[in-house]
């Protein structure tokens, strides 16, 4: 293959490649944490187990050990750490378990015991080595790998829009760190097959102080608010008592002119303020803070009782909000403030000039009814990938140029059987091969 043709198809791939809009990396000090609870899990499992009868004959000798059961297992060495070609290694060394049982003995001939206790003692290692490696691996590949199916990749978040946070690539492992990319993409309920093109920067992980740490681009605000745009979710009306009372009074100061002039019938009729976004809100992270930008038309009427409304005015509204990002659990919410707001009328500048003392009133509407109903909504939160039962702790934000990063620790709120025999398919409850229930050794 020519150099030329070579460097044609890497551009064509990099083309075609997707950018993230979430990256975590879990490092190397979120390892113990998950190992002690792994390795509390792995010896629940292996005190479950049942060890078969042993019964036979041997010689002059014959032999029944029976009601086997494990009553102690040791895991005194146990390492769990990163590889690049294997992701994950787990490590146990110097285990030791016990066993109690009942046994039955006949043998001819006396001063043999040594010999029949070594005897024994191989058919039990023997029985037992058949149990445990099924135990093992039916704990390690299938019930642990289960806890996975409880990460969230596209699920609802309420019930305008859903969450994509499908794997774009295979994690990369290094010696302290594993790094995953997800697409970190929002989509309408209504029209689950919306996609937008990610155009933002792609988040950066560098700091490895944390045991976890997520980061997000701007990509991943904008398809949220894009998605809630198309799902017709930023609409408000206030008509009659929710619209505050200075303010209707304001309102009505404004625009008497126009009202005077109208029929007895509508001057008394209840005021209505229909405000509407006209275009995806956009997010905009630096590293002194995030910021969200919307436009939104504000249409004020009155609405007579069985009659058309008659509309007063119709203005834009261009607002800017800061935006505080934070964790609960393993949920991102955002508290959102009001930082800048001006008013211009659709019509005509001399409107606009006119319009100049609703400034203050509409910036206070927006602060006391608007800003209240955002974050009501925005503090549920959308849930970050991680499985059930663990939750994010002591998190720290750091804004960049165009994305920002959360380092926190982790916090088990589950133990691992718990979360697992929820999930657990029902049938699935152990190994699915078992040795038979009657073994002879071989010494």
């Amino acid at each position: 293959m020519t150099p030329l043709w070579a460097l044609f198809l890497a551009f064509i791939a990099a083309t075609h490649a997707e950018t993230p809009g979430c990256k975590i990396r879990v490092t190397s000090k979120a390892l113990e944490l998950v190992k002690q609870e792994g390795l509390k899990f792995l010896e629940q499992e292996l005190e479950t187990i049942t060890i078969p009868d042993l019964r036979g004959s041997e010689g002059p000798f014959s032999y029944n050990i029976s009601e086997v059961k494990v009553t102690n297992l040791q895991l005194v060495q146990s390492e769990l750490y990163f590889q690049p070609t294997c992701d994950l290694i787990l490590y146990i060394s110097n285990a030791s378990i016990s066993l109690r049982f009942r046994r039955q003995l006949l043998y001819w001939f006396l001063k043999v015991y040594d010999f029949l206790s070594t005897f024994i003692i191989s058919g039990v290692r023997f029985l037992l080595n058949q149990q445990i490696c099924p135990v093992l691996h039916h704990a390690g590949l299938v019930l642990l790998n289960s806890l996975l199916g409880t990460v969230p990749v596209r699920s609802a978040v309420d019930q305008y829009v859903g969450i994509d946070y499908s794997l774009l690539s295979d994690p990369v492992t290094s010696a302290s760190n594993l790094d995953m990319n997800f697409r970190g993409a929002f989509f309408p309920l209504v029209e689950a097959n919306t996609s937008f093109p990610n155009r933002a920067v792609e988040p950066q992980l560098q700091e490895d102080e944390r045991m976890v740490y997520v980061a997000f681009s701007e990509f991943f605000f904008d398809s949220a608010m894009d998605s809630y745009f198309q799902a017709g979710a930023f609409r408000l009306e206030l008509v009659g008592d929710k619209v505050p009372k200075d303010l209707d009074m304001v309102l009505r100061a404004t625009f008497f002119g126009s009202i005077i002039l109208l029929s007895p019938a509508v001057i008394d009729a209840p005021l209505k303020l229909e405000l509407q976004v006209l275009a995806p809100p956009r997010c905009t992270i630096k590293p002194s803070g995030t910021t969200i930008s919307v436009t939104t038309g504000l249409v004020i009427a009155l609405v007579p009782p069985d009659q058309p409304q008659v509309q007063l005015s119709s203005m834009t509204m261009d607002a800017r909000l800061s935006a505080k990002m934070g964790l609960r659990g393993k949920a991102l919410r955002a508290q959102m403030d009001l930082r800048r707001f001006r008013i211009y009328s659709n019509q005509s500048a001399l409107e606009s000039l006119a319009l100049i003392p609703l400034q203050a009133p509409l910036k206070t509407l927006l602060q006391i009814v608007v800003m209240p109903l955002l974050n009501d909504r925005t503090k549920r939160g959308v849930q970050i990938p991680l499985p059930e039962g663990i939750d994010f702790v002591e998190e720290v934000v750091t804004n960049q140029a165009g994305f920002l990063t959360i380092g926190a620790d982790l916090h088990f709120t589950k133990g691992l059987r718990e979360v697992i025999e929820k999930n657990q398919p029902s049938g699935d409850l152990g190994p699915t091969s078992s040795p038979p229930q009657s073994v002879a050794p071989t010494s």
